[in-house]
């Protein structure tokens, strides 16, 4: 029986131009009689075969599952059972495998066909090859995994330091105590409010830097100087421009300014123009701190170069004896 008569009874699939269009679609798509014994696939396109390396005469007359193989999961292949048992649709990721034996992930959708009787005729499968795209979720997902374990080393650093500075202060066990923990809650609450705040929200450099260096500075606001006009930052800059700062500032209470209570930063941000539109200009210089030599290693974690890169921004690093001097670039 060819393909027409197989699709006789279905109205969607009566003419020849709806078969030519599904033959010649660039979804991979197949179509199984689940009327005849094991379910076999009666029609598969042209994309089915370039994704499965499989040819139609692979293909016709034998049951989708020919596409498994060892690392299949049970548990897709019961969705997929489940679904097609409840004719209804659904997408379900499961490893495939191809003809040559390499292996995709398959984002399978599958759902009934009925004919004009309202019984049903056929299962349709389209498969979408997501191995790039789950690649790329797992690779982010590593970076996020690094970045967070690099975060929390940084607070154990920062909070070390912390304690360690005001103990050089004359203060009693008491006050001691109370002073150590106001400045830890500032540290946490910083981290907290500027990271896990949501970005719908307005926010203005001027706050974001306010609180962030108020939380780290061990000997507060005396230890650094904020210079800028009131710049509402775009939504999309909020988290790149709050990961940098935490950068900067766990870095200098770590190897620079903010280590050592004679030292200071000075922040000052503005906003120009120039022929390739406005941008937010921001400058960190260090003051006060231990000499300062240019590292063997480039600093600053992958995801805050990749967020820079990611909104066209710049960053550069003078490594002054005196002090280091950042300055950023943000267009806007």
């Amino acid at each position: 029986m060819n393909i027409i008569e197989h699709f006789s009874g279905v109205t969607l699939n009566s003419n020849e131009a709806m078969l030519t269009a599904v033959r010649n679609a660039r979804i991979p798509l197949c179509i199984s009689d689940p009327n005849q014994s094991d379910n076999p696939i009666v029609f598969a396109n042209t994309a089915f075969f370039d994704l499965t390396g499989y040819s139609e005469s692979d293909v016709i007359g034998n049951n989708c599952r020919m596409l498994q193989g060892e690392e299949t999961t049970p548990e897709s292949v019961a969705h997929i059972r489940n679904a097609i048992d409840a004719e209804r649709s659904d997408t379900i990721e499961i490893l495939n495998y191809r003809k040559d034996g390499s292996t995709f992930i398959n984002a399978l959708q599958i759902g009934p066909i009925y004919n004009d009787d309202g019984k049903l005729a056929f299962f349709f499968g389209s498969q979408l090859d997501i191995t790039e795209k789950k690649a790329e979720e797992k690779r982010l997902k590593n970076l996020a995994d690094r970045e967070l374990v690099h975060r929390l080393r940084n607070i154990i650093n920062v909070m070390a330091v912390i304690i360690r500075l005001t103990g050089k202060e004359e203060l009693s066990v008491k006050d001691f105590s109370a002073l150590v923990i106001e400045r830890l809650h500032a540290l946490s609450d910083a981290h907290i409010d500027t990271i896990t705040g949501s970005e719908e929200e307005s926010a203005t450099f001027e706050d974001l830097a306010l609180s962030i260096l108020s939380a780290y500075a061990p000997d507060g606001d005396r230890q650094f100087e904020l210079d800028g006009t009131d710049i509402v930052l775009p939504v999309g800059l909020v988290s790149c421009t709050v990961l940098t700062l935490h950068e900067l500032a766990t870095n200098s209470v770590k190897h620079g300014a903010l280590g050592n209570l004679d030292g200071s930063v000075k922040l000052e941000w503005r906003k120009v123009g120039d022929a390739d539109g406005e941008k937010l200009v921001f400058v960190w210089t260090e003051t006060g701190g231990p000499a300062v030599t240019k590292p063997s290693r480039t600093s600053g974690s992958d995801i805050i170069l990749k967020l820079i890169r990611a909104v066209d921004g710049q960053i550069t690093f003078d490594w002054q004896f005196a002090g280091l001097i950042v300055t950023v670039e943000f267009p806007i």
